[in-house]
């Protein structure tokens, strides 16, 4: 009896085709497990960051694929630095970004309060109740723990002379960062940076006039702000003067080198005499261009590109001192401060487009003797410079991200001086709002109202894990002193400093972050419970 003969797929070789057997082992969750598992990932996402929350949080090393070490506890940017794949655990991502563009304060706390609701709402839908009508009375509580926000809101006054209220805001937020021990310069230097570049009237500020600025070496205690711009370069010259006074600077975007021809070219010298002629051509050309220099009336010149040793030496003996290398944005910035006008090209170049300062100056320090200039009494006294100073640049890079944060502060005090009290103070009356409000609404959405008010206490509850206290015995106390004072200003006491009033221990938080973090985790939450499927692009592509 013979054997049955098997067919086999074959190639133009006859090599057999090879099955593998993977579709049967994929499956494609939808409905309801599928936005379950949205939520897990929300979840995992939102734990990460949760322990960096408040004055005592803890901060994350984050290291790059190339092995450089970040040490924060920024939340948008441990957020922007991790590696996810996950289609929800991206918009956490952006949830947190929107935080940081807006306000620039409070993007750990809109993602940790995002992920809070979600758990909720999974315990919901695990009671049967719709996707949609979770969304529908969670966007309901969102109005109404806005609304008890506002209500409990006080105001900050303060002016240009008088910012000592202004400071205590300022100190709540940087109460969490590396830079709490030098907490008083830095917020004066986020006062008068901000306050510099304001305009109070149209409750506005241009951050564009706003550079900051660091260099290894010293302490924190050394930073400072300079009114004016300081750039990381020196002069192109040794021999080149260290001070200017007066300076008239033509700002260039034009390389000083004779021009050449765009397409492919080829010089072939093959006598003295052709070498000469080209080295003339090239001097008579660096000379005309510095004549047009001096006779704008220019006495230093900031160029993006460099130039070689013959121009600098030309420079050197007209008497034109020259910094060279600088970038783009920098330049822009010195354009800004000066008055001037970029110049792309000398034959553009006269004395209605050079930039004015007062002093031009070169300065040392450290052990090493680097060099950075420093443009003060501007044309546009406006522009600022912060200029930080920390052991390792590592402590550098989290004082830029500290000080950010202080200035995104007083900007939102400027646009809104209104300030709800900290320590989960302002979450704790709007949890309490929410809950009575649940108590008169007879339809289905009564339960997510209570779920959205039990979610509002993860953020007193991760304050007080965070300073090594008891969180559910701190919260219960803290929500008996709101409803027996009907007081909102009471909250954890992080710093254990034996009193809950957070009027009193001066905590506060501008409205708009807490604002905008309820309606950005809110919105976030119902963009999840809608979205039921995932389908990749290219299986789209191929139907």
């Amino acid at each position: 009896m013979t054997e049955p003969q098997v067919a086999y797929a074959q190639d133009e070789y006859g090599n057999p085709f090879i099955v593998v057997r993977d579709q049967g082992k994929k499956t494609r969750a939808q409905g309801t497990q599928a936005i379950k598992d949205h939520i897990k990932a929300a979840s995992t996402v939102s734990n990460i960051v949760r322990t960096s929350l408040g004055p005592r949080g803890l901060d994350k090393i984050m290291i790059s694929p190339d092995g450089d070490i970040q040490v924060t506890n920024d939340g948008a940017t441990i957020m922007s630095n991790m590696e996810l794949e996950h289609q929800i655990a991206k918009l956490l991502v952006q949830l947190s970004k929107s935080q940081d563009d807006e306000i620039g304060d409070g993007t750990t706390g809109v993602v940790v309060l995002a992920g809070a609701l979600l758990e909720q709402a999974e315990m919901l839908i695990d009671r049967g109740i719709h996707p949609i009508r979770i969304a529908d009375g969670f966007d309901r509580a969102c109005e109404i723990a806005v609304h008890e926000v506002e209500r409990t809101a006080d105001k900050v006054e303060f002016s240009p002379g008088q910012v000592d209220e202004l400071a205590k805001v300022i100190k709540t937020c940087l109460g969490s960062k590396i830079v709490s021990g030098t907490s008083d310069k830095f917020t004066q230097i986020a006062i008068d940076a901000v306050l510099s570049v304001a305009d109070l009237d149209r409750r506005d500020v241009d951050f564009e006039l706003i550079k900051v600025d660091g260099k290894v070496g010293g302490s924190l205690e050394d930073s400072a702000l300079v009114k004016g711009v300081v750039i990381d370069k020196d002069m192109s010259h040794p021999q080149m003067p260290r001070e200017i006074r007066d300076a008239r600077i033509a700002i260039l975007t034009c390389p000083l080198e004779p021009p050449r021809p765009k397409t492919k070219h080829k010089l072939d010298i093959s006598s003295v005499e052709e070498y000469r002629r080209l080295e003339e051509y090239e001097r008579s050309t660096f000379e005309n261009m510095i004549k047009q220099i001096k006779d704008s009336g220019a006495n230093l010149v900031v160029c993006q590109w460099g130039f070689d040793d013959e121009a600098n030496h030309l420079l050197l003996q007209h008497g034109l001192p020259a910094v060279r290398w600088v970038g783009g944005p920098e330049l822009e910035l010195i354009a800004i401060a000066t008055n001037g006008r970029i110049v792309p090209r000398f034959e553009e170049l006269s004395a209605d487009k050079l930039g004015h300062a007062g002093l031009v100056r070169e300065v040392s320090f450290g052990t090493t003797q680097d060099r950075m200039m420093v443009i003060e009494e501007c044309a546009n006294t406006r522009a600022v410079t912060a200029f930080l100073r920390g052991s390792n640049k590592m402590i550098i890079d989290e004082a830029k991200r500290a000080l950010h944060d202080a200035m995104c502060v007083v900007r939102s005090l400027v646009k809104d001086n209104r300030v709800v009290y900290g320590g989960g103070a302002a979450e704790i009356a709007a949890s309490l709002a929410v809950a009575q409000a649940a108590d008169d609404i007879p339809s289905i959405e009564q339960y997510a109202m209570r779920a959205f008010s039990t979610a509002l206490d993860i953020i007193s509850l991760a304050l007080a894990e965070n300073s090594g206290l008891p969180p559910i015995e701190n919260l219960a106390m803290v929500k008996s002193k709101q409803v027996n004072e009907k007081k909102a200003y009471y909250g954890i006491d992080c710093m254990n400093v034996g009193n809950n009033n957070m009027k009193e221990c001066r905590v506060f938080d501008p409205l708009v972050s807490k604002r905008q973090q309820l309606l950005l985790a809110t919105q976030l939450v119902r963009a999840v419970l809608k979205i039921d499927d995932v389908i990749e692009q290219h299986a789209v592509d191929e139907m």
